[in-house]
């Protein structure tokens, strides 16, 4: 097989070991919230991880280049087989973790890989330390920080916010091209309504029953699926790039041959992660809607708001956080406002051991790896 094909093979699969645990950082909340069930938040994540994988071509070129070049220092070519055992560390670790239900990062296993298979193949000298710690470790370092503490922040304004809409709802009706708001007493506000050139603006009822329109209607919850939507998006942007970089280490992003191949690989590496949402998707979600901390729709809401806000901006300027960093610690975050208590420090210990661990055993990974690789190669 030749080398470029058996890369993109390896890159789908840490792609497809990518959707199974991290798929479930954005729609925890949903199903910890009691807002819809496992089978259609999993679904509805996958839709959406699959759309920001597939647009990330598009708008996380910073991201790409972050892990294709400038990694290397100057005039160290990259081994062979070094890009192929970077992706094989990091995606035995993520399907382990998945399988075992922990959260972990990919973001943290590519960045222990590329350090294990990298002191393996061209020893310390050869890598670019300073690039790696401005470009990769401090922004690790620093978003579980910033999760942590923007939800003491920002939830009691969004908890405000969701009190004055709560029952009530924001209803679009097409036939009769309005937007209409509708209250806790199903008393009903016309917003806006237009009319089409030589046909009659048709009345909105003063008073209508919720269960009876004839529209779209937005309520609380509908946020909520939204800004769970958000994060799966800006999850899949932040993701596919780093996963992609693979087939251009030591490169250049202009290193693609052409734009049909990089529509292509783009396109694969969003299946990928989508179908890993779909089959694998449960152990993770289940550990973080459940076992972590209680929550209600307004607090899934501002964990949600917290990580696609965090995750969307890092990965459109090229900072690589981890999305399972991001989002454990706002969910840890929402916890913590309602009192100590209200963590189950048992399953925190868990995540961050995990999380200790994965640069260490994907390091060990990718140069065992790498040794096997250089051989066969």
């Amino acid at each position: 097989m030749p080398l470029q094909l058996s890369l993109f093979v390896f890159v789908l699969a840490l792609a497809y070991a990518n959707g199974t645990n991290d798929v479930s950082k954005a729609i925890a909340t949903l199903v910890g919230s009691g807002v819809t069930s496992y089978r259609a938040a999993v679904i509805w994540g996958a839709i959406w991880t699959t759309a920001g994988a597939a647009v990330s071509g598009v708008v996380a070129g910073a991201m790409l280049n972050t892990f294709s070049s400038g990694l290397l220092r100057p005039g160290v070519a990259a081994p062979p087989a070094l890009a192929g055992a970077v992706l094989i560390g990091a995606m035995v670790w993520v399907l382990v973790a998945s399988r075992a239900g922990l959260p972990v990062s990919t973001t943290h296993a590519l960045t222990g890989a590329l350090l294990g298979a990298g002191l393996v193949a061209i020893g310390s000298d050869g890598l670019t330390w300073s690039a790696m710690t401005q470009k990769i470790a401090l922004p690790l370092l620093v978003s579980p920080v910033l999760a942590l503490s923007l939800p003491l922040v920002l939830h009691p304004m969004i908890r405000v916010i969701a009190g004055r809409w709560e029952g009530a709802c924001l209803c679009v009706m097409p036939a009769s091209r309005a937007l209409v708001t509708v209250d806790a007493h199903g008393n009903t506000r016309t917003l806006f309504q237009a009319s089409a050139l030589g046909q009659p603006v048709v009345a909105v009822p003063s008073q209508c029953d919720r269960a009876g329109l004839r529209g779209v209607t937005i309520g609380l919850d509908s946020i909520h699926w939204i800004s769970s939507g958000l994060t799966s998006l800006a999850r899949g942007v932040n993701d596919a790039p780093k996963i992609l970089a693979m087939l251009l280490l030591g490169g250049t992003v202009a290193a693609w041959p052409s734009d049909t191949v990089k529509v292509a690989v783009f396109a694969g590496v969003a299946l990928a992660m989508g179908l890993g949402s779909l089959i694998g998707g449960y152990r993770v979600t289940e550990v973080l809607a459940e076992k972590v901390t209680r929550m209600d729709h307004v607090e899934g809401l501002s964990a949600n708001v917290v990580t696609s806000s965090l995750v969307l901006i890092t990965a459109t300027i090229g900072l690589p956080v981890s999305t399972t960093h991001v989002s454990s610690s706002a969910i840890i975050g929402i916890g913590l406002l309602k009192g100590l208590k209200a963590v189950r420090w048992a399953t925190v210990r868990d995540m961050v051991l995990a999380w200790l661990v994965t640069l260490p055993v994907s390091a060990l990974l990718a140069g065992l790896a790498y040794v096997i690789l250089n051989r066969l190669l």
